[in-house]
């Protein structure tokens, strides 16, 4: 077992000596945990993009009291990176958080910065989302550590959150890098206890003045490479006297290497293998490695989604297994690593399940009883349109019943899929697209002045529901408040559009079904680029939105299902029929009152309850 003398070595004693001072322990999210890693650490700088699993970490460490730090919510990934660059080059520690997608983005940024290096501590604190519980791919950010060569540290429970983050600070200024912190959707949002500490009070090393190292011309460039393989061999010889790397002794016949989540299936599983516990995925501790696989006579990898660890081994010359008994796609969990050890000649038996004969009921999700989106979706479903999404509640907008968006890519994308749609000729519809508030400040701008610039036919519809909802409700910088909840100047999206150059604007109440139809079509009939904002609250973010409910005179009902199309979830069948067919009804408790169902009844049978309930 490594027996190093760092951070990590007195965090391991301190879990198993008895203190003179009992010490604080707190219930944490790891999120919560490495936000307060990052505070105890002395942290001045902290920003980030709303992205589930890596929301919490911000909203957490904008808690602390705001004379120790500055949080903040940024327009996009890439501009929280740069805020804290900007940060570390004064010589303060700064953080930023973002879910692994968000990477992409401030991967331009960090590409450089991995030559620059720093001056204050600069972490980036990256969430990926094995199992896609919300989010376009599984993309492994180790292989973008790995592509930026900047160390990439992963903890495994929220106590390692906290103190590997920490950690992270220390390492990025001794080696004068950039440090992405790794963490997945389980650790993010597991809760565990966690014994906290005071925070440190790191006094700024202010700005160096040193053009050579921080401007990123090539000729500056080429000297920083040979700097950063040389970092590269001086991280790999601290790793291999590290105790971020745990060699756990055991059964000589099997080792299993493995890190994060993961490490912790594989001490229920196989209590009994000797285990080697990366803490650290990107650069390996070969020596280690190396010695441990020589001590057992099988080596197997344990490890989510990318073989990333198992190739870096047989790289290195190291007869190992893995992926060809666990899975590459989704999660891991104790069963499914039962099941791999089991193909793998490991477990004999696997435990006796037992058939309880029910069937899953299948939940597909839905937008929120009220949601302003679903009457624009609706609307443009029924005119006919092809429609470029983006990412957001309104991505919902595809599926039933809805089912009015053709594309969904990226951040930011819809807008110049429908120029390319436009350019490509495609006239056999009118081309739509659809993009949030939030999404717009984040990335769709660009493309909205490229459209005006190439002088495309496209219609944009903007759809604003005043918060980044998806994630849970967070303000940006059209909403008018900070990550604090003070009051700052609030983005006119009419005023940066007609700026643009765009000469077709109109904004226009969700909730007024008729209105909304009427100025669409006005839109697409615009040889141009015509923007509509369709402006309503969100139902839920920041207060739940509750009017008066609606009701169905069943008597007048005739199951013409027109209202089912807005998918609203306060709306259901009823157990009565017309014609063969289940009329409807609403939930009264879970409908807000918007109105737009009974705008899109035939026969006026939906009405207002006069005592909240039908």
């Amino acid at each position: 077992m490594n027996k190093g003398t760092g951070s990590i070595a007195r965090i391991h004693e301190a879990r198993t000596t008895t203190p003179r001072i009992d010490p604080e322990i707190k219930s944490l999210m790891g999120n919560e945990a490495i936000a307060r890693g990052a505070w105890e650490a002395g942290v001045k700088v902290g920003a980030a993009y709303p992205g589930t699993p890596s929301t919490e970490i911000m909203e957490s460490l904008g808690t602390y009291p705001a004379e120790d730090l500055d949080a903040q919510w940024s327009t996009n990934e890439k501009v929280s990176l740069d805020v804290a660059i900007g940060a570390s080059l004064a010589g303060v520690r700064a953080m930023c958080a973002m879910k692994h997608v968000g990477l992409n983005v401030a991967s331009d940024s960090l590409m450089s910065q991995s030559y620059i290096g720093v001056n204050g501590g600069l972490v980036l604190v990256v969430c990926d989302d094995p199992g896609m519980h919300s989010s376009q791919n599984e993309q492994d950010t180790r292989l973008f550590g790995q592509f930026a060569m900047v160390p990439v540290l992963e903890p495994s429970d929220a106590q390692e959150a906290k103190d590997f983050t920490k950690l992270a600070f220390e390492l990025s200024e001794k080696f004068d890098t950039p440090v992405i912190v790794r963490s997945t959707t389980r650790l993010s949002h597991c809760r565990s206890p966690v014994v906290v500490g005071e925070r440190e009070q790191i006094e700024s090393r202010g700005f160096r003045d040193s053009p050579a190292k921080h401007v990123a011309l090539p000729t500056n460039a080429r000297v920083r490479h040979p700097i950063v393989l040389e970092r590269e061999r001086k991280l790999k010889e601290y790793l291999n006297t590290s105790d971020l790397v745990r060699w756990e002794p055991g059964s000589d016949e099997l080792g299993v290497i493995t890190l994060s989540t993961c490490y912790t299936y594989v001490r229920e599983v196989i209590p009994e293998a000797s285990v080697l516990k990366l803490g650290v995925s990107y650069p390996l501790a070969e020596d280690v490695i190396r010695r441990f696989c020589d001590s057992v006579e099988r080596v197997i990898v344990v490890e989510e989604l990318e073989p990333f660890i198992e190739r870096e081994l047989r790289a290195m010359g190291i007869e190992v297994e893995g992926k060809k008994y666990f899975p590459r796609v989704g999660e891991l969990s104790p069963e499914n690593l039962r099941e791999g050890l089991h193909k793998a000649g490991i477990i004999s038996e696997l435990p006796k399940t037992t058939d309880l004969g029910i069937e899953p009921v299948a939940r597909p999700p839905v937008l929120c009883a009220g949601c302003s989106h679903a009457g624009t979706y609706m609307v443009l479903r029924t005119a006919g349109a092809r429609v470029m999404g983006d990412i957001g509640c309104y991505t919902l907008g595809a599926i039933e019943p809805l089912k009015a968006m053709d594309a969904c890519v990226s951040m930011g994308a819809s807008i110049g899929m429908a120029v390319g749609m436009a350019k490509a000729g495609a006239t056999d519809k009118p081309v739509v697209a659809t993009i949030g508030d939030s999404t717009f400040l984040h990335a769709g701008i660009p493309a909205l002045i490229d459209a005006v610039y190439n002088n495309v036919n496209i219609t944009v519809l903007l759809l604003d529901n005043q918060t980044v909802a998806m994630t849970g409700g967070q303000d940006h910088a059209g909403t008018g408040r900070t990550l604090r909840g003070d009051e700052t100047h609030r983005v006119d999206f009419e005023k940066v559009i007609r700026a643009i150059g765009v000469k077709w604007v109109k904004t226009v109440d969700s909730y007024d079904i008729g209105s909304l139809y009427q100025t669409y079509r006005e839109a697409t009939q615009y040889d141009g680029v015509a923007v509509v904002i369709s402006n309503r609250p969100c139902a839920l973010d920041p207060v739940k939105i509750k009017g008066t409910p609606f009701y169905v005179r069943s008597e007048g009902c005739t199951a013409c299902q027109a209202c089912m199309n807005l998918a609203c979830p306060a709306i259901s069948w009823s157990d009565e029929l017309f014609d063969g067919h289940h009329k409807v009804k609403i939930n009264q408790t879970t409908c807000i009152g918007c109105s737009m169902c009974a705008q899109v009844c035939p026969t006026d049978c939906i009405q207002l309850s006069e005592t909240g309930t039908a």
